[in-house]
């Protein structure tokens, strides 16, 4: 089980820890036992790999669910292992849970069938198109959740390319803390019922600091 509150888990073989790492940290590739250490690792990497994105995908690009596995492995495949497959062990957060491990190739080929090929390459002609497409890929591709680690933030980056597709500037999330953290997971948790107007609203806001942040 990963402590610290994030997930809860299975102990399966993708469930191992670092050794002396208090079963803080997945074993990894290099050997680290910090939390705080593998935050810094695993931000520069994403950071990397962003830069690398940005050329690679560009406007009339359409994601595919290989895309974002192939994402996932240049982002952490220096770190672990397992990095771009699937994960194979069931997590939850709280007292939520995400897709069953045994459904996310299903899930993920569905999502590339439907929302992916409807919503990408976004380059819609108006902002409450965009936004819409943004909350709806995000809501799905979260709900999945398909990978072991670092969910969260791929689909973070996903909604920035879709952004650039659509000529806007990079995404800024860093005001999604405190409350609006709360109100975004209620926002993925709508996503159940097919209500994305809440993440359409998470997503109006980010766009409006994204856009006050550009031309400042």
């Amino acid at each position: 089980m990963k402590k610290g509150g994030r997930y809860e888990t299975s102990h399966l073989p993708e469930d191992q820890h670092e050794p002396g790492s208090r079963g803080l940290v997945l074993k990894n590739r290099l050997g680290i036992r910090s939390q705080r250490e593998m935050d810094r690792v695993e931000t520069e990497a994403l950071k990397r790999a962003e830069d690398a994105f940005f050329r690679t995908y560009g406007r009339t690009h359409r994601f595919m669910a290989s895309d974002i596995c192939q994402m996932h492995r240049i982002w952490l495949g220096g770190i672990y292992e397992w990095s771009g497959n699937y994960r194979q062990v069931n997590i939850s957060k709280g007292k939520f849970t995400f897709a069953f491990a045994a459904q996310i190739p299903k899930l993920m080929k569905e999502l590339e069938d439907g929302m992916l090929r409807q919503h990408t390459p976004c380059n819609f002609g108006s902002e409450e198109r965009i936004i819409q497409a943004l909350a709806k890929v995000h809501v799905e591709l979260l709900l999945i959740h398909p990978f072991r680690e670092g969910n969260g933030r791929l689909a973070r980056l996903l909604a920035t390319l879709m952004a650039l597709q659509a000529g806007l500037p990079p995404l800024d999330f860093r005001s999604i803390k405190g409350k609006e953290k709360q109100e975004y997971f209620a926002s993925v948790r709508a996503g159940m019922d097919r209500n994305y107007k809440l993440m359409e609203k998470v997503f109006s806001e980010v766009l409006r600091k994204s856009l006050g942040t550009s031309s400042a």
